[in-house]
């Protein structure tokens, strides 16, 4: 088994990162590390921060071998996307130039091209995310126009009215 020790310059670096840290999740791994560092036991720390003890062995491996950055750094970078940006504009390409041309475009036809494109079933919520992110929207026709007259008003002006002669 590893014993680690903490160096003067190591526990300051704790210290340090730990005053100008706003994330509450870092503030607890960065309280775990520095409990080590004072020499306390795996389990005091575990009934301290509630994390298990073999998490707070690998913290404390995953800080020594990778420094701070390990710790402290979001590992988790945001796009989970199945295409790229450029990829589904290409795709959405010929449904752009379609509803241009005054053809009516379903979000049934385009999900099914992005399912053939990607290799696998997606969420409905997925594809009318990537719409959204592209500036789609939803446009229907009008059953019928506003400005238009009443039945009632229609079928009077339909009656001429012949004027007589006298």
């Amino acid at each position: 088994m590893k014993k680690y020790t903490f160096t003067e310059e190591e526990k300051e670096e704790l210290q340090r990162y730990r005053k100008q840290n706003r994330d509450k999740k870092v503030e607890k791994r960065l309280e775990a590390l520095i409990l080590r560092a004072e020499g306390k036991g795996n389990r005091e720390i575990s009934e301290k921060t509630g994390f298990h003890t073999q998490y707070i062995t690998v913290l404390v491996s995953r800080y020594k071998a990778n420094g701070i950055e390990s710790i402290t750094g979001n590992h988790y970078h945001g796009n989970r996307r199945n295409l790229s940006i450029e990829e589904e504009r290409q795709l959405l390409e010929p449904f752009c130039q379609a509803g241009e041309a005054g053809q009516i475009i379903s979000v049934g036809e385009i999900k099914a091209e992005y399912q053939k494109a990607v290799g696998h079933d997606i969420g409905s919520a997925q594809i009318y995310r990537v719409l959204h992110r592209h500036g789609w929207r939803k446009i229907m026709p009008r059953s019928r126009h506003p400005k238009k007259a009443s039945e009632e008003v229609i079928a009077t002006s339909k009656k001429l009215t012949t004027v007589s002669e006298n």
